[in-house]
């Protein structure tokens, strides 16, 4: 056949025979493989339960602690909190000693200013007779774990602090209601507030634990929740003999009379015993943060030492 179509295009012919023939032609296409595109998976957005459970458990357990680590975390804690409460404390204790300091300081320049502008001591008539008729100082005192500070026996009255405090904040009845010894501003006339301090709301009467301020009652307590001890010098020598400060037991140095004794104090006569003394008119003192007294040590034992007084 190719000899006939050479010799047809050779002769000059100008058509060329074909020769159809039906027939199927399934061309098979290759292409290399770097050609062909992987196949597309369908993604599957929804992963059984079972799976993430497993998932979800295996991750909380790498970050659980083991209980080793839980223990070890627990001891430390407790170390440092061990190391830190005494040192908390320390401070809270340095806040309210201040703090009692200020407010002893406050009653010392009230009484002062009430001296200053009466001449007199902010004092009842019950107290100023019971110390004129003994020639000696009063002290307004109270009872603390140990005992009770109060005058001498030879004393006819023993009060608490509120007649004082009531004088210098010029009430004329405590906040129980009952009329105090400047009722009708016989103690101010001038009605002059002297001593502005907080009043707690605090009744002895009923259970609960102390609170500072004046109490219903008048009584002005520490921060510890203690009645202040105020002693004044009602004999006019300049000189304030505290009932309890001025016990040899207590202010004498290695418990005997020797002059000069503890606190700065001194005993101006020591032919006599519990004769210790303040140079000056009034004395105020907190039983501090233990609240204790011990009328038969000194005032550097333990009970005592930690005593808060205005004239240091």
């Amino acid at each position: 056949m190719l000899s006939n179509l050479t010799n047809d295009f050779a002769g000059g012919k100008n058509s060329v025979p074909v020769e159809w023939h039906d027939c199927a032609w399934l061309p098979t296409i290759r292409r290399r493989a770097a050609e062909i595109p992987p196949p597309v998976r369908h993604q599957n957005f929804f992963t059984p339960m079972k799976k993430i459970t497993q998932h979800k458990l295996s991750a909380a357990n790498a970050r659980a602690f083991t209980l080793v680590e839980l223990l070890v975390v627990i001891a430390i804690i407790g170390i440092l909190a061990a190391m830190l409460l005494p040192a908390l404390s320390a401070a809270q204790t340095a806040a309210k000693k201040a703090k009692a300091k200020t407010e002893m300081a406050d009653i010392v320049n009230a009484i002062s200013s009430y001296d200053t502008d009466y001449s007199r001591f902010p004092v009842s008539t019950n107290a100023q007779n019971a110390a004129t008729a003994n020639g000696g100082d009063f002290t307004y005192g109270a009872t603390f774990i140990g005992g009770t500070v109060q005058n001498p026996a030879t004393y006819n009255y023993q009060a608490s602090n509120s007649e004082v405090i009531a004088i210098l904040m010029d009430m004329e009845t405590y906040p129980s209601g009952v009329t105090t010894p400047d009722y009708r501003h016989v103690k101010n006339p001038r009605q002059t507030k002297y001593l502005n301090a907080k009043l707690s709301g605090y009744n002895p009467s009923v259970a609960g634990s102390p609170l500072p301020g004046v109490d219903v009652n008048g009584v002005y307590r520490d921060p510890w929740g203690n009645p202040y001890v105020i002693t004044m010098d009602l004999n006019y020598d300049d000189m304030c003999k505290d009932a309890f400060y001025c016990l040899n037991a207590v202010s004498g140095n290695n418990q005997t009379s020797a002059n000069p004794g503890l606190n700065g104090l001194i005993n101006p006569d020591t032919s006599k015993n519990d004769n210790f003394q303040y140079r000056g008119k009034v004395m105020v003192w907190s039983a501090g943060h233990r609240g204790k007294i011990d009328l038969t040590d000194p005032a550097t034992d333990w009970e005592n030492k930690n005593h808060v007084l205005s004239w240091q």
